[in-house]
């Protein structure tokens, strides 16, 4: 059985912050900060060293290529020896100079190349020559030149290094040691920012270029379905506008907002739009960046956050999911009282009692589990408000709703009043994604506009799962029928039941059939009536599987589950069973007897839970006995349609259902 899915609303989510300035990333998001101003900016930059040895690396290619090319087109042409004597003999050899059995020098007059032919138009000659003494040679070719008046000189197969030389050379293992060192630094600091350890926690990383402040502001007109909240937060954008107003009264801002709410409910949306609105830098981050297992890394990023602020305040830190660093502290488990979790929550308790309030710094948070915090941070002068984000009545869904389609193009047919109407309990974050799912599917289909069919299969996927393709034998088909139909006729004819939106015995999910009922206004209180009502109709597929088939299949596990705690919560907690009294037995969490409560009360309360059921059990069976024709043409019509509207499941009852005027 798939029975209303309470699921949370919420305004909306917001696009993700980028980053607003360049600089080392640090743990924290930020929005709408100043554009740093780089011509005043006179802090020294640090060299970087990869870019001075590419320098160099191409200036000495550079270099070298045109002295190799000059050295290939204007040096010495080489010459075989041969050639060379005979020039000497000659007396052509105007002066030669050796270095070993290396013979360079040059002519009196030039001559063809003898590689060549010289009888040849465009032969090409040389004056400037090299060659090599063969080590066979006997002759006297000092003699030779003397006798032909060149002149000879020599220079040494050795020669002393130069004074820099020298100093390059001595140097050149620290050089390499340095560097070393310094390669093996930068490695170890890179792989520590990716292990999210000190070296990357304290803002090692990449340069993150500024983000333009106008393409992510959020405003409260970004805002919808709760205009409570949106109420106490426009003081605390009055008082960023305009502080002297309050000062001049004695009164401060208030140093800490906590927003505590379901999931989803739009908690960082409003923190973003409470910036947006007033026109303040907004630095945000998530209270799991600040724990590292190095201790003290915390502690440093919320000094250097708080900083940060400082320095362009009047600005809004926010803090999500500060419970991860606010837990209580007498529940925590810490090693000597001095774990980073408690060193973290200490730094940020001393920053937020060193405001005087004159700073313009105001400190937003949100937790989904405000019960849990410690007393230290809820305590007046830290968190001075703690604001409720509840999920959106009907008519903040249809504003959400509004908000979140003002891109899409909508189709005659859709009414956003009535999807409202239909997804009671879902929050702005639903909304959010039944609308892209609807967008989704009239995009696959080439669709222009989105219909109301498409945002009735998107409601239909996210309430009851998506379809599966799976062949049911007739016997389980059938059966799955009757349990469906057990359901969904109890809920039409039980007193105060919520009216059944549809049936499908199509495979959704992990369940083979569903049956949605959903209430026609949100309801804030139940009474034990409508969640006695709520257990009969949980257990009337296994009723009808027991009446028709005279069996009891798996397929009524959830529907067990849903009537036990439904059961659990009147006897244990809201005071609804005779035999245990107005007497809270059932803790949310944790064992009872922790509470107190002693074995005999909790056996009682067993026993309450167990004839409350049997008795719902009881009815619901007694329901489908007198009415097994009604229960027969559901099923009739279910084989047949395989999914059955509002309008056709009581029609195939034959029961006619009044709507209440709104």
């Amino acid at each position: 059985m798939a029975t209303r899915k309470d699921v949370s609303p919420s305004a909306g989510n917001g696009e993700a912050p980028k980053p607003s300035r360049e600089g080392p990333p640090k743990p924290w998001r930020t929005e709408g900060l100043p554009a740093p101003d780089h011509e005043t900016d006179d802090r020294p930059q640090r060299p970087r060293w990869w870019r001075v040895l590419i320098y160099l690396g191409v200036g000495y290619l550079l270099v070298f290529g045109s002295l190799s090319v000059q050295d290939g087109l204007g040096g010495p042409t080489e010459i075989p020896y041969t050639d060379f004597t005979v020039q000497v003999e000659q007396h052509n050899v105007a002066e030669v100079f050796s270095r070993g059995d290396t013979i360079e020098g040059t002519l009196r007059e030039p001559k063809p190349v003898p590689t060549q032919d010289a009888s040849a138009e465009n032969a090409s000659t040389y004056q400037r020559f090299t060659t090599h003494r063969p080590t066979f040679a006997q002759d006297d070719l000092l003699a030779a030149l003397e006798t032909s008046g060149t002149t000879v000189s020599a220079e040494p197969l050795t020669q002393e290094r130069g004074v820099l030389l020298n100093l390059l050379i001595s140097f050149a293992p620290m050089l390499l040691l340095f560097g070393f060192w310094y390669w093996i630094f930068r490695r170890s600091r890179k792989a520590m920012a990716g292990m999210g350890g000190m070296f990357g926690g304290l803002g090692g990383g990449k340069k993150r270029k500024p983000v333009d402040p106008e393409s992510v502001r959020t405003t409260f007109a970004d805002v919808a379905g709760i205009d409570e909240v949106k109420a106490e937060l426009s003081e605390v954008v009055d008082f960023l506008r305009d502080p002297d107003k309050y000062r001049k009264l004695g009164a401060r801002a208030p140093k800490g907002v906590l927003l505590s709410g379901l999931p989803g409910t739009g908690k960082t949306l409003l923190a973003r739009a409470t910036a947006g609105e007033a026109d303040v830098p907004f630095f945000s981050a998530s209270g799991s960046e600040f724990i590292e297992m190095i201790v003290g890394v915390g502690a440093y990023r919320v000094r250097e956050l708080f900083e940060e602020a400082r320095k362009v305040a009047p600005a809004i830190i926010f803090i999500d999911e500060i419970d991860t660093i606010g837990r209580s502290r007498s529940n925590a488990i810490s090693v000597g009282g001095h774990d980073e979790r408690e060193q973290t929550l200490n730094q940020i308790l001393a920053e937020m009692d060193g405001f005087s309030g004159s700073e313009g710094v105001v400190v937003l948070a949100a937790t989904n589990r405000p019960d849990i915090l410690d007393a230290a941070l809820l305590r007046p002068g830290r968190f001075d408000r703690n604001i409720v984000v509840n999920p959106p009545d009907r008519n903040g869904r249809t504003d959400i709703l509004r908000v979140h389609t003002r891109k899409v193009p909508l189709a005659g047919d859709v009414d956003l009043d009535r999807v409202s109407a239909a997804t009671p309990g879902m929050t702005g974050a639903d909304l959010a994604n039944l609308v892209n799912e609807a967008a989704l599917a009239a995009a696959g289909a080439g669709q222009s506009e989105v219909t109301a069919r498409n945002l009735s299969e998107a409601l239909e996927k996210i309430q009851l799962g998506t379809a599966r393709t799976v062949v049911l034998p007739a016997e389980d088909r059938r059966r799955t029928a009757y349990h469906e139909a057990g359901h969904a006729l109890i809920g039409m004819l039980q007193p105060g039941a919520d009216p059944v939106r549809k049936v499908s015995i199509i495979p959704r999910g992990r369940a083979l059939g569903v049956t949605l009922s959903t209430p026609e206004e949100d309801r804030y209180g139940y009474s034990a009536e409508y969640l006695r009502g709520r257990i009969i109709g949980a257990l009337g597929g296994m009723a009808a599987e027991e009446e028709v088939f005279g069996v009891v299949t798996t397929g009524s596990e959830s529907d067990l589950e849903t009537c036990t705690n439904i059961a659990r919560g009147m006897v244990g907690r809201w005071g609804m069973s005779e035999r245990i009294g107005p007497v809270s037995v059932l803790p949310k969490e944790g064992d009872p007897r922790m509470a107190g409560v002693s074995d005999a009360m909790l056996s009682t309360v067993d026993e309450e839970v167990r004839r409350l059921i049997e008795s719902c059990y009881a009815e619901a069976r007694d329901i489908l006995r007198d009415n097994q024709s009604r229960l027969d043409n559901i099923v009739a019509a279910l084989l047949e349609h395989e999914t059955l509207d509002e309008d056709k499941v009581y029609a195939a009852a034959g029961i006619s259902r009044l709507v209440p005027a709104r």
